[in-house]
């Protein structure tokens, strides 16, 4: 890897991150409804959390505090220096909450459960469509074929709706959701530890069992293209173990394609499996921006896109940096 081709890359990632930036800005000057400040507080004043007096002083002061009464220009240059310091302002809807405490509260949550479920089922889902188009494969391994085509027809959010109804509503084995018992306090001990991963254990099955099926017939469709290459054929006609041609010549070559889905797949981790997270009511990112939207919580929800759109360019990124360790014949260097 040449560092002419280094420095390409990174100047495209901090590209996609600004044009990222940008039309988080504009976009939202480009719809019929202008003014967040106001219309949050007209939602205050029927709601009865505000004075219908109040309104117009209040979104005066909201709009000199944030620069918003000052031109376009400014407010872009004053945005994007906020943005550089992770700057991303206060919740409209929790006020004087600061946006950023809010997401760096709800991404651990997020990055233990979704980042941990999706990389189990990667791998397990990876082994087992491997083994499913392997020809020496024992025959009895081919009945999971039906039930994995089965869940990687169902969402998410139906199969977390499922196993609430089976193993916490009726057999009360798990809890129904949340991200611990309420009203205990986070704490290093072992009765927390042990509360958080039972509340855990529902959604992450949910996204583990839909993503297997999903990983597996991806595999499989691999690996029955790699069987035929001419290097799988000279591997046998070597007299290699089977076991050492499936390991290094089918299953490392098929792992290119699944690598590229598996970063695209962490890249959007931040956004959470929002249907997944509002089921279980688990307090992550995917919460936070369902609450933020149904709130009209602008600031909020340009944060949480604004994180979506760092860590989709940054899992591109270190694809793009993992991918010659994994096959040495990709080269980036001009021949």
């Amino acid at each position: 890897m040449t560092l002419r081709y280094l420095v390409g890359r990174l100047f495209f990632f901090v590209l996609v991150i600004w044009a990222g930036m940008t039309l988080i800005f504009f976009l939202p000057k480009l719809s019929p409804n202008r003014d967040p400040i106001r219309e949050r507080m007209g939602m205050m004043v029927a709601s009865g959390g505000a004075m219908a007096e109040d309104v117009e002083a209040m979104a005066q002061a909201y709009e000199e505090k944030f620069g918003l009464d000052k031109p376009l220009w400014q407010q872009y240059v004053a945005y994007m220096s906020n943005m550089l310091r992770l700057d991303l302002g206060y919740s409209l809807a929790l006020y004087p909450a600061r946006v950023i405490t809010l997401i760096m509260q709800a991404l651990p949550w997020t990055i233990g459960l979704l980042a941990t479920s999706t990389i189990l089922a990667f791998a397990l889902g990876t082994v087992v469509g491997g083994l499913l188009a392997w020809p020496q494969t024992p025959r009895a391994l081919h009945w999971l074929l039906p039930p994995l085509f089965t869940l990687s027809a169902i969402p998410y959010y139906l199969l977390g709706l499922l196993l609430i109804y089976v193993l916490a509503f009726r057999l009360r084995i798990l809890p129904l959701g949340g991200g611990s018992q309420y009203g205990t306090l986070p704490s290093l001990t072992w009765s927390y530890v042990t509360d958080v991963f039972r509340h855990s254990l529902l959604p992450a099955a949910s996204i583990v069992l839909s993503g297997v099926g999903f990983w597996a017939l991806s595999m499989r469709g691999m690996m029955v293209t790699v069987e035929g290459e001419d290097y799988v054929t000279l591997a046998e006609a070597k007299g290699l173990p089977p076991r050492h041609i499936f390991l290094w010549y089918a299953m490392r070559n098929a792992l290119l394609p699944q690598t590229t889905s598996l970063a695209l797949s962490l890249g959007t981790v931040l956004s959470g499996a929002l249907l997944v997270e509002i089921i279980f009511r688990y307090p992550g990112i995917g919460s936070l921006l369902f609450r933020a939207i149904t709130g009209f919580d602008y600031f909020t929800i340009y944060g949480v896109v604004f994180f979506i759109i760092v860590t989709i360019a940054l899992a591109t990124l270190i694809l793009d940096l993992v991918y010659p360790l994994l096959d040495p014949r990709i080269n980036y260097q001009r021949s």
